[in-house]
């Protein structure tokens, strides 16, 4: 595989990844897209669907950090890029526990979290963070506006990304917004990593 396609595929996780949890998302009936996180979606009958869907993007950016590797500018970068990429892959193996009331029926949180809902989230908390740090290791690879934008995109990401994990362990301030908030942080850390792969495939 060329390193051209290699990175290529950092372009097409986030798009595809967003598509696909937009649609599944839409197509339940008791889902609140402001209010539930987008791993809640892999619960339930049709939850098949966002387990390949998260398996997808973390291979997809797994391959993106193989081409780091082999043609950015920084290895530690790209070593934070696969662990984004293990995150992911781990977030899709290991289900979520219900959270929000979502399915339908269950409480707004588990008094104890299961193993599985427990390894759910530290897969998504290491990704996160990853990629976080992802953004600053990047940030003087290339011009000085790429720099403000991607220290940017890291404190955004970082601070959205508390807020919604605040939002999901019930602070009354912010529960109701939580899945949307989860959505506006995962768009900053998909369009960032887009953004990556077309300034070095443009270099």
């Amino acid at each position: 595989m060329g390193d051209q396609t290699l990175l290529a595929c950092g372009i097409a996780a986030g798009p595809l990844f967003t598509v696909v949890y937009l649609l599944i998302g839409a197509s339940r009936a008791d889902y609140k897209t402001f209010r539930h996180p987008i791993s809640s979606l892999a619960l339930g009958r049709a939850g098949w669907m966002q387990i390949l869907n998260f398996l997808f993007a973390g291979l997809l950016s797994l391959v993106f950090a193989v081409g780091l590797w082999r043609t950015g500018p920084s290895h530690w970068g790209a070593l934070l890029i696969g662990v984004w990429a293990v995150g992911l892959l781990g977030a899709g193996a290991c289900r979520t526990d219900p959270v929000s009331g979502y399915p339908v029926g269950t409480p707004d949180q588990l008094g104890r979290p299961t193993r599985v809902g427990a390894l759910h989230d530290l897969f998504s908390l290491t990704g996160f963070l990853a990629l976080a740090v992802a953004c600053f290791v990047f940030a003087p690879a290339f011009s000085l506006g790429w720099a403000l934008y991607s220290i940017a995109s890291g404190v955004l990401f970082t601070t959205t990304m508390a807020l919604s994990s605040a939002a999901f362990s019930q602070h009354q301030r912010w529960v109701d917004l939580g899945g949307l908030i989860q959505r506006v942080s995962l768009t900053i850390g998909w369009i960032w990593q887009m953004l990556l792969a077309v300034r070095i495939l443009r270099t």
